[in-house]
């Protein structure tokens, strides 16, 4: 018995130093490239792009989805705006380079009271407020508890709504499981992780085409390291209770509000959360898109700039917009979509 139990005890100890050696490569991989500011006692990464000469937008807040960071969002959609609105895009608390902070960084509404103090340290008292996935739902909680900030609100294939049987995948929920969840993050979670990346991130773009180089130009793999994957964990187990009290909120949102959204989504349910939130968020606009994905941002920047231009003001014709977009993707059947609907993620 004590032999076995030594043999066991020395593969964890290697499975963890193997876990720990493949953490620290992926830190020296993907650096923190950005500033880092300190918001509700909290250190964050962040992409501040000051408001340029002659600006034709609001500033523009990005908050990105579960099991990603800044650069999600920044590298599809900064382009677009550059030399036309004051910008900024922030890794989540515990996600990227940020830290967790106060405890209270681990409910969305925290998260959004964080973002808020951050506009304030970098100068901006009001912006339109872009949110992707996971993200939508700190966005949301950011319009409803920061309302006089709010300038407008642009959901991407948003996770917003509480969703039947309330099920995440088994990972998340082992992994705040006490005693077991830590010792899982420390050893399995990055090898299984960077095993099964390039096939799950294809099915977050099914049946749109995933950039061949997404993993590594997004850095996505910094979400496998113990303390990120925690934090992500805690992130999405913690999501279907904050909607369930978040979603009758909605309805005081006041916010000029577009929402974009594919009819292949593999992740969230879109009839359930963008449709919700158009119920639920008197003017917003459905925007529905036949065979996309979940990321409109990468797959349709164009709509998310339209969607943008017209919560400011600007007169866009977004539905004209989608049937263009929808031309363009009309044959996309990239992950293959047979096999992302059976890897299905939890249902947002």
């Amino acid at each position: 018995m004590w032999g076995a139990l030594l043999v066991l005890a020395a593969l964890l100890a290697g499975v963890t130093a193997c876990s720990s050696l493949g953490a620290s490569r992926i830190a020296k991989k993907h650096p923190a490239g950005q500033s880092f500011f300190t918001a509700n006692a909290t250190r964050l990464h962040a992409a501040h792009v000051a408001a340029p000469a002659g600006a034709d937008l609001p500033p523009l807040v990005f908050i990105h989805g579960a099991s990603g960071n800044l650069l999600d969002q920044m590298i599809p959609l900064r382009p677009h705006f550059e030399g036309r609105a004051e910008m900024l895009f922030f890794d989540r608390p515990g996600h990227g380079w940020s830290d967790r902070g106060p405890a209270s960084n681990a409910s969305i509404d925290g998260q959004a009271d964080t973002l808020a103090a951050l506009m304030a340290e970098v100068g901006i008292s009001r912006a339109i407020v872009v949110g992707h996935s996971f993200g939508g739902a700190v966005a949301a909680a950011f319009a409803v508890r920061h309302p006089d900030k709010t300038a407008g609100l642009v959901f991407l294939a948003a996770a917003t709504h509480p969703w039947p049987g309330a099920a995440t995948n088994w990972y998340y929920n082992l992994t705040v499981t006490p005693l077991i969840g830590p010792l899982f993050s420390q050893t399995l979670a990055l090898p299984a992780g960077l095993s099964r990346m390039e096939q799950a991130t294809a099915c977050v773009f099914s049946p749109n085409r995933k950039p061949d180089a997404y993993v590594a130009d997004a850095a996505i793999e910094l979400v496998l390291r113990p303390a990120n994957f925690r934090a992500n964990a805690a992130d999405v187990e913690g999501l279907y209770r904050h909607v369930l009290k978040a979603q009758p909120l909605y309805a005081g949102i006041k916010a000029p509000t577009v929402v974009i959204t594919g009819d292949r989504d593999s992740v969230v349910l879109e009839e359930i959360h963008s449709f919700g939130l158009a119920r639920d968020i008197a003017g917003a606009e459905l925007v529905q898109v036949r065979n996309l994905g979940h990321k409109p941002e990468w797959v349709a920047p164009e709509l998310a700039l339209a969607a943008v231009e017209k919560v400011a003001g600007k007169p866009r014709d977004l539905q004209a917009l989608a049937r263009s977009v929808e031309a363009r993707i009309a044959d996309d059947a990239y992950g293959p979509p047979e096999r992302c609907k059976e890897d299905k993620p939890d249902p947002k």
